[in-house]
């Protein structure tokens, strides 16, 4: 057989994986679970600016993204309540079609309001998609992990980091793009259609093999169990707490960084032109190729060390900007910086998700993927938001950066100790070591 043979076979057994039928599902997912985060970030915050609404008024908007890290309060109702009549396509698919006509409706009902005659309804509209968002997040994340065999939540997590980031993307260009031409009500109204994918994927593909039976009758009893049954289940495992901890600790760094890229490019003096080539142009490309290679590591080195080889990538990627911030400006500096740090958390993205994913017990994959993903940034964005601006002007953006990449050893050290007590393989739940059905609780 020839080298060159040998390299198609090599390229195409790396491939292979991505198109089988669950982690495709995963990308259409995806897709429909970014887009409502779209609709109430950039593209909303664009919408109020252009009808001239004050700036501290838009930047207010952001408190609607907060409804994304409370979406574990109601997640056990996605995983224990059976809706009736549609209940019968099973618990995931009839909650996927719920969701997502709700996110539909709420889209709606953001495109027909008016900013500049009632800002406070455009609040509401705005909490209202991040609630409805947040939903179908809830029933998306669990739709995905239940069809995923265990061996494919890497490739699964990275298709559908692909699908949330072009969905996200794509749908904030239309609007853009719609808005120019036919106003901005016609530009949200299209834009609802990126609920369907997910929809759709739930009619073609039927319910997970995998699920829990949900209430029939909905007595104190059960709905006390739908509650309090994910978070025994979780805490009664070898190294729960420490598990927790590493949830919470992870990201602090990475998102410290993460959310003030924008004020150092600012304040170096780069063109908006520049902007959306190196970081907007650049960041996606290297963003999409992390995530394929995310895919292939954690296929080839195991959950583990890919995940560890994937913190420590993220913390250096905050020390790439120290190095620009240190350097001056410079487009080749900046294009570095930012296809790093992209790359870096393409890698993270699939592996730390497949990793939370994997932490999962079938019976209750709503509601505890619900709480880890809301864990999981909860104390880097309030750090953000109450520290990270006085950080900057007190130390300087060199030394800020420097400490957003010493935020993220801690991580690293404690999922490190992990690995060596064995307290990863002890502590995933049974979407990393079950590969048919599951028994009712």
């Amino acid at each position: 057989m020839t080298d060159a043979t040998t390299g198609t076979n090599s390229w195409l057994n790396a491939v292979k994986p991505y198109a089988q039928k669950a982690p495709l599902a995963a990308f259409f997912l995806g897709v429909s679970s970014g887009f409502p985060f779209a609709m109430i970030g950039a593209t909303l915050t664009t919408r109020l600016a252009q009808d001239g609404i004050d700036k501290k008024a838009v930047t207010a908007f952001t408190l609607a993204f907060l409804v994304y890290n409370l979406k574990w309060l109601w997640a056990w109702v996605v995983d224990g309540v059976r809706l009736p009549v549609i209940g019968r396509l099973g618990q995931r698919v009839s909650w996927l079609l719920l969701a997502g006509v709700l996110v539909m409706a709420a889209v709606a009902n953001l495109a027909l309001v008016d900013p500049t005659s009632s800002l406070i309804q455009t609040a509401y509209a705005a909490i209202l998609v991040g609630v409805a968002g947040a939903t179908f997040d809830i029933v998306i994340d669990a739709y995905r992990i239940e069809l995923l065999k265990p061996e494919q939540l890497g490739v699964g997590s990275g298709m559908s980091q692909y699908g949330w980031r072009i969905g996200s993307v794509a749908a904030g260009a239309l609007a853009l793009v719609l808005a120019a031409r036919i106003g901005w009500e016609g530009a949200y109204l299209a834009c609802a259609i990126f609920a369907l994918p997910a929809m759709l994927t739930g009619l073609l593909l039927g319910e997970p093999e995998r699920h829990r039976d949900p209430l029939a009758r909905r007595g104190a009893g059960e709905v006390w169990r739908s509650i309090a049954g994910p978070l025994m289940e979780f805490f009664q495992r070898k190294g729960a707490l420490l598990v927790l901890l590493f949830i919470l600790l992870h990201k602090i760094g990475d998102t410290l960084a993460n959310l003030t890229f924008r004020l150092l490019f600012d304040d170096m003096g780069y063109s908006n032109d520049e902007i959306a080539i190196y970081d907007i142009g650049i960041g996606f490309w290297a963003y999409l190729i992390g995530i394929f290679v995310g895919g292939i590591l954690y296929a080839r080195i195991g959950m583990k060390r890919s995940v560890l080889l994937s913190l420590i990538l993220m913390g250096v990627s905050n020390f790439a900007f120290a190095a620009l911030a240190a350097l001056g400006k410079s487009n080749w500096g900046m294009a570095g910086a930012i296809g790093f740090e992209n790359f870096a958390s393409g890698i993270g993205g699939v592996t730390v998700v497949a990793y939370f994913s994997a932490l999962c017990d079938l019976r209750f994959t709503a509601t505890q993927y619900a709480l880890i993903s809301a864990a999981a940034s909860i104390v880097g964005r309030f750090l953000t938001g109450t520290t990270a601006g006085g950080l900057i002007e007190q130390f300087g953006y060199v030394d800020f950066y420097l400490l957003t990449t010493a935020a993220a050893v801690p991580g690293i050290i404690l999922f490190w100790l992990m690995m060596r007590a064995g307290l990863i393989d002890a502590s995933v739940g049974s979407a990393a070591t079950d590969p048919g059905d599951h028994p009712s609780p």
